[in-house]
């Protein structure tokens, strides 16, 4: 994550599928400043890992970006986002299925809504109209447990973060992923 920051931050809130992935991933682009695991955009507040893995609570593991505008774009965040996740499975990413990994951008603004939609149409449109990301306003956030926060970095010698396969159409990931791998950086805090 980044160093240098400037004062101006903005924050949005990201559901991909398993949220140590999607974290491990954003802690380790250039302009992240943070990266907190969560649950969203359920039925019940402050509900446990275990509670949300029934899938009964309606919320949806998420990770929460706050990033420097100065640095990366939230066009940029999000073309990342529809690079390491698949837009197109409902409720489920890979071998993660229920609710709670659903795909979905839970904005913080009216301005963060357009650019969101705004992509979603592009990425819809480059793979035929299949995704079914839901955009809505973040509600009823609570940061998951101590445990689930920076997973890879703090259990290192776990396997699970992998690459997940690309719907058909995966050209808008290849091209993404040219578009933005400067944005990557191998170094960490």
């Amino acid at each position: 994550m980044s160093t240098n920051v400037s004062t101006n931050t903005e924050t949005i809130t990201l559901g991909g599928g398993c949220f140590w992935c999607t974290e491990a991933v954003y802690e380790r682009v250039r302009g992240v400043v943070a990266v907190e695991s969560g649950y969203s955009n359920g039925r019940i507040a402050r509900p446990t890992y275990e509670q949300v893995c029934t899938g009964d609570t309606g919320c949806v593991e998420v990770v929460r970006v706050r990033f420097d505008p100065a640095q990366i774009t939230l066009r940029e965040v999000l073309e990342i986002f529809f690079v390491v996740h698949d837009p197109t499975t409902l409720n489920r990413q890979g071998n993660d299925v229920g609710t709670q990994y659903r795909s979905g951008i839970y904005v913080h603004s009216p301005e963060q809504e357009h650019v969101a939609r705004e992509v979603v149409a592009e990425v819809n449109a480059k793979l035929g109209g299949r995704v079914v990301t839901e955009i809505a306003a973040e509600r009823d956030y609570s940061r998951a447990e101590d445990y689930h926060q920076h997973y890879f970095a703090n259990h290192p010698g776990q396997g699970l973060l992998r690459l997940r396969r690309r719907p058909q159409g995966g050209e808008v990931s290849q091209d993404l992923c040219r578009a933005r791998a400067r944005r990557l950086s191998r170094s960490r805090r």
